[in-house]
């Protein structure tokens, strides 16, 4: 996903190739990371940019999401390197945090870069008639 979300920005700027060259607001968000784009997923980035590491009850409870859900949410993301999960013991329980990684959080700063592109384009784009 890194490498992609690379090609996708203008390395002087930062913005999505697209904003750059002027397309459509619709064209822009084909090119979403899709990784980060579900829902459940940019849910589970966005709470670990903001509060660092999470443990799994925590994580789970603030989404309102299933401990299935969570874990496929999250394996796919830990693949991609996006978020690391930690495995300790406290007594008999096993206790899983999360965190995001660098890469997590350069590609949540890109998605997020990439949608703010794309509501710039749609608020300029406003008045003119679709082509």
């Amino acid at each position: 996903m890194a490498r992609n979300s690379a090609l996708r920005r203008d390395d002087a700027r930062g913005r999505p190739l697209g904003a750059v060259q002027g397309r459509h607001p619709e064209t822009e968000a084909l090119e979403l990371d899709r990784l980060i784009h579900e829902r459940v997923r940019l849910g589970i980035v966005s709470s670990l940019a903001v509060n660092g590491s999470l443990p799994f009850t925590d994580l789970r409870d603030l989404l309102g999401i299933t401990d299935g859900n969570l874990s496929a949410h999250a394996r796919k993301l830990e693949e991609a390197g996006y978020v690391v999960c930690t495995k300790s013991r406290d007594g008999r329980a096993t206790k899983t945090e999360y965190a995001l990684t660098a890469t997590g959080r350069r590609e949540l700063e890109a998605y997020l870069a990439h949608m703010e592109a794309i509501i710039e384009a749609t608020r300029t784009s406003e008045g003119e008639p679709k082509s």
